[in-house]
C-alpha cells in the first residue's frame, strides 16, 4: 500500500518508519526543508532508541522516502496520515492551525478516493471539521473518508509501542475506510492485537481519556508521597502495596517531581477545555493539572529546605529530559526546578546523557553543562537527581562524596535507598520518604 505521512516530528517519523517496516511504501512529508535534507542524509532529528536503524533499513530498501512536496505525496497515496503538531494555546486548547493548513493542501492535491487519518492528538470534533475543510477546498469532486487513529507512543519505547501496541483504535464512519485501515495494520492482526473500531468522536476522546487517567495516577501517588513525608510513611511501600491490587496495577505509581513531556501536560489541559466547551466539567482533570504544577514547585522548596539560603550554593543536577531515553525537554520538571534554583541565587552544573543540546536551547548559558557525571559533582553543595536514567542507578557514590563540597543527595526519583546513600556518607533526601 502507498501511504503518505505529513509531519516528520516525533509521531510522524516513527509512524512513517514503522509503516515502511510493515512493508508499505511510505512518503514522509515535512515543510521544513532543512529537516528533510537531514533525513535524506541519514540524520535523525530526534533521539529515539533504534529509530535510526529502522529509517536507514527502509530507505535502503526504497520503502521510505522524504520530501517537501505534499501534493505529490497525496496524489500518489491511498492513505494520508496527518501527524503535525497540536501544541497548547494560552487558554489550554489545542492549536489546530497546522492541521487546518494541511487539510487545505490535501484537498488541493486530491485526485481520487483517499483515507485521511488524523494521527495527531486533536479535540473531539476535529474529524468532522477536517472533513468540512477538505470538502470546501476540493478542486474537483472526489470521495474521501476521515479517520481518527490516535497514537499511544511512549518516548523511549516508541518502536516497540508501534509494533506491539496494547490496542489499535480506529474511528471511522464507513466500512470501506475501516477495511483499508485494517490493511494498513495487517501485520498487527497477525499477532492478535486488539482493535477498537468505533466512530470518529469516540476515538478522539479515547486518546485524551487515556492520557488524563495516566496523568491522574502519577499525580495521585505524588500527593500520597507528600502525605507520607508529613506522617512518617514510605511512599515506595505504599505504591508497591497498591500496585499488587489487580484493580490498580503497579504502572505509573512512581513518586517524583511531576510529569512533563509533549502529551500529558497538553492533553490534560485540552481535555478540560473540551469539557468546558460542551458545558461539562472534568474536575478531577482540573485538579491534576494544578497539582502537577504544584509538585514541580514543591521540588524547589524541598531543595531549598535542605540547603537553606540558596545564594551562592553550587548544585549538581543529573537529568534534564522529562524522562529517560529521550532528549525531549518539553515541559520537563527540570525547567521549573532550574528556574526556581537560579531565582534563589544558586549556580547549577548539569548532565544528561542525551538532552544537553535541547536543554541549552531552554537554559542558554544560565547553567553549566558537563559531559561527565563526576565532573558535574565537583565542588557541589548538593547532588540532585531529576531524571531516572539507567546510567544514574549505579553511580560510584563514595567517589561522588569525595568530589563534592557537602554530602547531600536529593533523589527526586527514589532510585537509591536511604541506606545505601547513607552508607556512602551522604545525607539522603527522597520523595515520599520521611
Amino acid at each position: 500500500m502507498y501511504i503518505t505521512v505529513i509531519g516528520s516530528g516525533y509521531v510522524g517519523l516513527v509512524t512513517a518508519a514503522c509503516l515502511a517496516d510493515f512493508g508499505h511504501f511510505v512518503t514522509s512529508v515535512d515543510k521544513d526543508a532543512g529537516k528533510i535534507k537531514r533525513l535524506m542524509n541519514g540524520e535523525i532529528p530526534i533521539y529515539e532508541p533504534g529509530l535510526d536503524e529502522v529509517v536507514q533499513r527502509n530507505v535502503q530498501d526504497k520503502r521510505l522516502t522524504f520530501t517537501t512536496d505534499l501534493g505529490a505525496g497525496v496524489a500518489n497515496s491511498q492513505v494520508i496520515f496527518i501527524a503535525v503538531g497540536t501544541p497548547s494555546l494560552e487558554d489550554g486548547s489545542a492549536d489546530l492551525s497546522q492541521v487546518e493548513a494541511v487539510a487545505k493542501e490535501i484537498a488541493s492535491a486530491m485526485n481520487n478516493y483517499k483515507v485521511v487519518v488524523n494521527k495527531s492528538t486533536v479535540p473531539v470534533g476535529t474529524g468532522r471539521w477536517v472533513r468540512k475543510i477538505i470538502t470546501d477546498n476540493l478542486k474537483s469532486k472526489e470521495d474521501f473518508d476521515v479517520v481518527s487513529n490516535p497514537e499511544f507512543l511512549r518516548e523511549g519505547t516508541a518502536l516497540y509501542d508501534f509494533t506491539h501496541p496494547d490496542r489499535v483504535v480506529i474511528g471511522a464512519d464507513s466500512e470501506k475506510a475501516k477495511e483499508i485501515m485494517r490493511e494498513v495494520y495487517r501485520n498487527l492482526y497477525l499477532i492478535e492485537t486488539p482493535f477498537i473500531l468505533t466512530n470518529v468522536e469516540t476515538a478522539e476522546l479515547i486518546k485524551y481519556a487515556s492520557n488524563a487517567f495516566l496523568a491522574t495516577k502519577i499525580t495521585f501517588i505524588n500527593e500520597m508521597a507528600n502525605l507520607c513525608e508529613a506522617v512518617g510513611g514510605d511512599v515506595q511501600v505504599v505504591a508497591k502495596a497498591m500496585g499488587l491490587d489487580g484493580r490498580i496495577g503497579p504502572k505509573f505509581l512512581h513518586a517524583g517531581p511531576g510529569y512533563g513531556g509533549s502529551c500529558f501536560p497538553k492533553d490534560t489541559r485540552a481535555l478540560a477545555k473540551i469539557a468546558r466547551k460542551y458545558g461539562e466539567r472534568v474536575s478531577i482533570v482540573d485538579a491534576v493539572v494544578e497539582a502537577n504544577e504544584n509538585q514541580k514547585k514543591r521540588m524547589v522548596e524541598k531543595i531549598r529546605k535542605v540547603l537553606g539560603d540558596l545564594q551562592s550554593k553550587k548544585i549538581a543536577l543529573l537529568g534534564l529530559a522529562f524522562k529517560p531515553n529521550t532528549d525531549d525537554m518539553r515541559e520537563a520538571p527540570s525547567i521549573t526546578i532550574v528556574n526556581g534554583l537560579l531565582a534563589g541565587g544558586a549556580s547549577i552544573k548539569a548532565h544528561d546523557p542525551e538532552a544537553m543540546v535541547e536543554a541549552e536551547k531552554v537554559f542558554g548559558d544560565r547553567i553549566g553543562y558537563c559531559q561527565d557525571v563526576y565532573d558535574t559533582a565537583k565542588g557541589a553543595d548538593a547532588l540532585v537527581i531529576v531524571t531516572e536514567w539507567n546510567s544514574y542507578r549505579r553511580l560510584d557514590l563514595p567517589r561522588l562524596r569525595e568530589l563534592m563540597k557537602d554530602a547531600i543527595l536529593i533523589d527526586l526519583r527514589n532510585i537509591y535507598t536511604p541506606q545505601e546513600a547513607q552508607a556512602a556518607g551522604f545525607r539522603y533526601v527522597g520523595v515520599g520518604r520521611s
